[in-house]
């Protein structure tokens, strides 16, 4: 069983860069997207109901920002996409889709940047990181198979970014951020690509300016994260940097179907 997940920087325009044709041939029975950016009557009937994919969608109220969704290939058992705070769940920023005994929690966390990157919005950063985190502290606590996928926007170590030194007071790798990462590693939480992959050099973004992906001048803030009990039926985790069409590219796990 693969889980996908893959901040698209708006789901119509990477449809016009080959999506559905990436989507046929993921190989995946769940698919995850971030930063859809348009409500799902705005979306084009193929990519709103592809054949063969069950489709759930969350938007903003805030036109053309945010917004995530979910492609399946069979459909969740229920699918909660409120934190039950009005300040979050106004950005359509989070699904909580239960397949069976899994749980996989699709999430587009906040960046730290204002609207002049002047990192105001941490606070609210941390808070949605701290308000999700007390949200899946039971299932966690009581054994719950469940992932959390999505854009993070917060590289955790020196090795998730190219250049950490350059980057301390940028939003996505400021101490604070950093911190609250920690948090979730220490209650338990596992970053399944790091339990395969020890080394640096893999990242799944980029800025567009030019030739900075080509260098591989880039950020991990892209995870999938699991609770352990989810995490015994992990068998691989990868990052897909060869498929474009966004500034980030999609990262994975394969699971024993056994999960659910």
């Amino acid at each position: 069983m693969r889980v996908v997940s893959w901040n698209v920087n708006g789901l119509r325009s990477v449809h016009r860069k080959g999506f559905l044709p990436w989507l046929a041939g993921a190989r995946a029975q769940v698919v995850a997207v971030q930063e859809v950016r348009a409500r799902a009557d705005q979306l084009p009937d193929e990519v709103r109901a592809p054949s063969r994919w069950k489709t759930h969608f969350v938007a903003a109220e805030r036109p053309g920002y945010s917004g995530v969704g979910l492609f399946c290939r069979t459909e969740p058992d229920d699918v909660e996409t409120r934190l039950g705070e009005a300040e979050f769940d106004v950005e359509g920023r989070l699904q909580i889709a239960r397949f069976g005994k899994l749980t996989v929690v699709n999430g587009y966390f906040p960046n730290g940047n204002g609207k002049d990157r002047d990192l105001s919005r941490i606070p609210y950063k941390l808070a949605f990181y701290r308000r999700l985190f007390e949200q899946l502290e039971k299932p966690l606590r009581d054994g719950g198979r469940v992932l959390v996928v999505g854009d993070f926007n917060t590289a955790h170590q020196d090795l998730d970014l190219a250049r950490p030194r350059e980057n301390r007071e940028t939003s996505g790798f400021r101490p604070e951020e950093r911190a609250e990462f920690d948090r979730w590693i220490r209650a338990g939480w596992v970053d399944t690509f790091r339990h395969f992959h020890k080394g640096g050099g893999h990242y799944s973004w980029w800025s567009q300016r030019v030739g900075v992906r080509e260098k591989n001048i880039g950020w991990r803030i892209d995870y999938v994260l699991a609770t352990p009990a989810a995490m015994a039926y992990v068998k691989k985790a990868a990052i897909h940097p060869d498929v474009t069409g966004s500034d980030h590219c999609p990262v994975s796990v394969d699971l024993d179907p056994a999960v659910r």
